[in-house]
């Protein structure tokens, strides 16, 4: 299952063996390869790259490296943090493995990446997704190169919009309320209509309110990070998301997130109008009302600078060479294979962002990818610190914090100071 971002507990006690199984620090091994027939071991996560994709790529690269056999391993991401640790700590490490880019951070600290910053023009680099390839790297070095990437947008009922009198999708905040309130004045007799379904703990959603007030997460200074949501902009987007939600009149509940329940099992019963989803969400929502994927549409999450678009927390995965890889000239090959433009295409055409491609005009012949497309250009990630995997793995202080905010539990600076103690506590360890 995608889970925007992908991230599981590891244990302290494995991260521990891990920096101590780091050997010089993450940089290439200096043995020469072993002559004669070898196996690439290469593990990419249960629903990434598509099976067209890697039965094409395999091929190509074993035609072009006699006497290598790719040894192709397709992961889950639940429990993969824990696994990962195990095996890159071992001796039998695989060649290449795919990260989640919040968990990118923990193992690049860790140095049980190789260091792959002198190669990194080699992949494309140039052409790298920002969001992804801050997630790979830490202290100046890279460790982890993008792979793809996935936001969200609004989608959005046609025919509700038409029948509310709204001309064309909102391109500003104000223009979304606005849409928000024709839609309560059409259709608000119905009692379980709901103009946006938006649950109280979308954190996601949150951010690019944050981010397009101009506010962060996190201050970085080097390697260290600290929380920041007590600033004047980050408090803006928490309000406006009250705003919002207010303003929605949502049923969704405030003490949970998108996913409980199932926010596209919510849309998929017809009587919402909009929700902050990624793209094939709708494909969900649609599986019991098919008549859903004609009638609905998309547009990126609006900005309160009109005509432009929010800012957009960006999810999805990194590549990486293990530092006990003992194939590091053939997974720098591998890498370079699959951050080409001629497979790097091939997740535009699924519906997915090029993690080291700009072409996304694959995207643009469906309305929601291309929304997806367009909002992708601001996007954003979560501070490339190794305690963020810890943070959304347990108790999540921004959930916390909007719970808190909206149900009147807190104040906005007593849930905004929580959240920061709690977010410091996880970045330092």
């Amino acid at each position: 299952m995608r889970t925007w971002s992908k991230s599981v507990a590891g244990t302290a006690a494995l991260m521990l063996a891990l920096t101590g199984c780091a050997g010089s620090g993450g940089t290439d091994q200096a043995a020469a390869p072993p002559a004669g027939p070898r196996t690439l071991t290469v593990w990419l996560m249960n629903g990434s790259a598509p099976d067209k994709l890697t039965e094409a790529l395999h091929k190509e690269f074993q035609e072009t490296h006699k006497d290598v056999t790719v040894k192709f391993e397709v992961q889950q991401w639940n429990g993969i943090q824990d696994k990962l640790t195990t095996a890159l700590a071992g001796n039998d490490a695989p060649d290449i493995v795919e990260i989640g880019n919040t968990q990118a951070p923990k193992f690049a600290a860790a140095k049980v990446l190789t260091d792959l910053t002198a190669e990194a023009s080699e992949f494309n680099k140039d052409q790298w997704l920002t969001s992804l390839k801050d997630s790979g790297s830490w202290d100046g070095k890279q460790y982890a190169v993008p792979f793809y990437a996935a936001n969200r947008l609004v989608l959005y009922r046609k025919d509700m919009f038409e029948q509310a009198g709204i001309a064309a999708p909102p391109t500003s905040r104000q223009e979304w309320l606005d849409a928000i309130t024709k839609l309560r004045a059409k259709f608000g007799s119905d009692p379980d209509f709901q103009a946006l379904y938006l649950p109280g703990q979308n954190w996601y959603t949150l951010l690019s309110f944050i981010y397009d007030e101009g506010g962060d997460i996190a201050k970085r200074d080097g390697t260290k990070f600290t929380a920041s949501l007590d600033t004047p902009e980050a408090k803006a987007g928490l309000e406006f998301y009250k705003k919002l939600q207010e303003a929605s009149g949502t049923k969704a509940p405030k003490d949970t997130d998108e996913q409980t329940p199932e926010q596209a099992g919510i849309y998929g019963q017809g009587k919402v109008a909009m929700m902050v989803a990624l793209p094939w969400e709708l494909a969900t929502a649609a599986k019991g009302n098919p008549d859903l994927t004609a009638k609905s549409s998309a547009f990126p999450i609006p900005s309160r600078k009109a005509g432009a678009t929010a800012p957009v927390f960006q999810g999805g995965s990194n590549l990486a060479i293990p530092f006990k890889s003992k194939n590091q000239d053939l997974a720098k090959d591998y890498l370079k294979l699959m951050t080409s433009a001629k497979y790097q295409s091939q997740f535009a055409g699924v519906g997915m962002i090029p993690g080291t491609s700009t072409d996304v005009a694959a995207l643009e012949a469906d309305p929601v990818n291309a929304a997806m497309a367009k909002a992708s250009r601001n996007g954003r990630a979560v501070p490339a610190t190794p305690g963020w995997a810890t943070i959304e793995a347990g108790q999540n202080p921004l959930k916390d914090m909007l719970t808190a905010f909206l149900t009147g539990s807190k104040s906005i600076d007593a849930a905004t100071a929580d959240a920061n103690a709690a977010l410091n506590k996880a970045f330092a360890g």
